[in-house]
């Protein structure tokens, strides 16, 4: 399951600022060809809003391409199409195999784990900078204390200054 889940992200990618998976790497891991699962969906595009998919642009796909060696045997007539969690998640409602559901489960568990990470990255982020914020106030406040102790040490260090005595 574990192993399942590494995989899964491995194949999650940040593009216009979503987390999305390519149809044709949703397609392999339901067991179908990507045309099947196009289909399913352009048959239910109600079902599928822009924030659920959308189709990348020529540039995206060509960057996309560019950064990993597999995409580089994917020859396609059309830029890919991808899904947010949102989308996968509609997903399971169009294709209905047993397959899908397992499928859609191990997806939607692989976000949740992503989205837990960048929360506790952001809360162990947000105590860091508390501790900087406290140790710079403790430096500050100590600071004053430490130029004290040494103007006194300095005071201390000088020549004592002649003083005239009186009497003996």
């Amino acid at each position: 399951m574990a192993k399942d889940l590494v995989v899964i992200q491995n194949l999650i990618y940040e593009i216009r600022g979503c987390k999305v998976m390519l149809d044709s790497d949703l397609a392999k891991l339901y067991g179908v060809e990507t045309k099947v699962l196009n289909q399913s969906v352009k048959r239910n595009v109600k079902r599928f809003p822009s924030h659920f998919m959308f189709k990348l642009t020529k540039e995206e796909w060509q960057i996309l391409r560019s950064q990993f060696v597999t995409f580089r045997d994917d020859i396609r007539k059309y830029p890919p199409y991808v899904f947010t969690e949102q989308g996968i998640a509609m997903l399971s409602s169009v294709l209905k195999s047993e397959k899908a559901i397992q499928i859609n489960i191990q997806i939607m568990d692989t976000f949740v784990k992503i989205r837990q990470y960048a929360l506790q990255t952001t809360q162990k982020n947000l105590e860091i900078e508390e501790l900087r914020k406290l140790l710079m106030l403790y430096i500050e406040k100590n600071d004053s204390r430490v130029n004290e102790i040494i103007r006194v040490l300095n005071n201390l260090l000088e020549k004592p200054k002649e003083t005239k005595h009186i009497g003996f």
